[in-house]
């Protein structure tokens, strides 16, 4: 299957800006020089990298992620982290909330430490490298997601004239509360696409009703299809699909659809 061009010139939703966006979410786990040599051959001349540290409710984690420029479009990415992990502390119900972006309902206490932590070295770069009035891009998978959903609210509620071009996530988890997801989906409609891997775990987490969605989602079914609606029973049938597609291991299902590369072989099928 052929690999779709990156436009920097781009601009609203496609399936093919998806993919690039899910190659830049998984470039975010890699080296930084790995990053950069990867981005110089993508049209990026210009790379901040990002690496902070925050403490969740269990030991202490790590917060990556890199901005990238060209003289059209600004790109950050964010790393996320394995599943268990973030189940781990997120399963932890004895912190408050942390006030959401310019006082916007609530996020949980673990997203808004972790993007706290890391969101003025995110802020400075996308100032500092906007120097031609380029279109501002946000991605990342699994915590990854969460970061880059949030840190393009934070950035739009507190400097309302800055609104990204669109955000990409990939098996984002639940970010915040109704009021948040509400305020968001009025300000982004149209920009921000959260792609689910069928059976995914965690999209699942953290739990409904305390925490929400927000709005847009493509979710891919068990035959590897984007499809941008689905009926509940349609959704329930094509889930229980994918748990039946390895019967030596239905289980491990929701990890092994949270794997990035599952996302990536999905959309360059679809964009292609």
């Amino acid at each position: 299957m052929p690999v779709p061009t990156l436009d920097h010139s781009a601009t609203g939703y496609s399936l093919r800006q998806a993919y690039w966006m899910a190659e830049a979410a998984q470039l975010a786990y890699q080296p930084p020089e790995t990053i950069e040599q990867t981005a110089r051959k993508w049209g990026f001349d210009r790379f901040r990298h990002h690496e902070t540290t925050f403490r969740p409710p269990f030991p202490l984690e790590d917060t990556q992620a890199f901005t990238a420029a060209c003289d059209r479009m600004v790109v950050t990415a964010f790393r996320g982290t394995e599943p268990k992990k973030i189940q781990d502390w997120l399963s932890d119900s004895t912190t408050p909330p942390w006030p959401g972006p310019a006082g916007t309902g609530f996020v949980h206490f673990g997203f808004g430490e972790a993007l706290q932590s890391i969101y003025p070295q995110v802020r400075d770069a996308i100032s500092e490298l906007r120097d031609n009035d380029q279109t501002i891009w946000f991605t990342g998978h699994s915590l990854g997601g969460a970061l880059a959903a949030l840190a393009a609210m934070r950035l739009h509620f507190e400097e309302p004239r800055l609104l990204a071009d669109g955000v990409y996530t990939f098996g984002q988890p639940r970010v915040c509360d109704r009021t948040l997801a509400k305020a968001h989906d009025e300000a982004f409609r149209d920009r921000t696409h959260r792609f689910v891997n069928n059976n995914d775990i965690v999209p699942q987490v953290p739990p409904e009703p305390a925490f929400h969605h927000t709005e847009a989602v493509h979710y891919i079914d068990a035959n590897g299809k984007i499809r941008d609606s689905m009926t509940v029973l349609g959704g329930l049938a094509d889930r229980a699909k994918g748990l039946t597609a390895d019967p030596f291991a239905p289980a491990s299902d929701g990890v092994r659809d949270h794997v990035m590369n599952r996302y990536l072989e999905a959309l360059r099928t679809n964009a292609g």
